[in-house]
């Protein structure tokens, strides 16, 4: 019961379209329309954040901590709000944050909340309401070299699962790095 359907069928059923309100896209207009609505697509994908759980030693006791997709530990930054990064200029060349294209994350599987906050460093990832970063002091991972570090006006902690949203900043033992 298909049929091809010619040219003057075409146009006749593309007037209908038009005139109920469904505008066909010009030739011209269809790539440029296609290609932002693929954008629009894009922008509203929900992407699994960047990061997983390791095992870490740190002071002789082993922790499971987040880590990047590389492995590398995490840290979150005392001076941090949960919207803005207070790691600017060279704390940001000693810390670099975690960055995604994604402008929306989902959890991995077992952990707390993920967003994407807008700052100076593009769309830096953040895990609960803090902001999340790598520390240049690790070499390898497995390593959590800024563990407690108080540089930069503030206290540098690694970031755990049990790191929760909210907390005063300082207050390392109620956010889950102070062990």
């Amino acid at each position: 019961m298909s049929r091809i359907i010619g040219g003057a069928a075409l146009t006749l059923l593309m007037a209908a379209l038009v005139g109920c309100g469904t505008a066909a896209p010009s030739a011209q207009g269809s790539a440029s329309s296609s290609s932002k609505a693929q954008t629009a697509a894009a922008s509203a994908t929900v992407v699994v954040a960047p990061v997983k759980t390791a095992s870490v030693t740190v002071g002789g006791k082993t922790h499971t901590v987040l880590t990047n997709r590389s492995g590398y530990t995490l840290y979150y930054f005392t001076k941090d709000t949960s919207t803005t990064s207070a790691c600017t200029g060279s704390c940001a060349s000693l810390w670099p944050a975690l960055t995604t294209n994604a402008h929306k994350l989902t959890s991995p599987s077992g952990l707390g909340s993920f967003s994407v906050i807008s700052d100076s460093h593009g769309s830096q990832v953040a895990y609960n309401g803090h902001p999340l970063y790598t520390y240049t002091g690790d070499s390898a991972p497995g390593q959590a070299n800024g563990q407690d570090l108080h540089l930069n006006g503030g206290t540098w902690w690694v970031a755990t699962p049990t790191l929760t949203a909210g907390a005063a900043a300082g207050s390392s033992s109620s956010s889950g790095g102070g062990w």
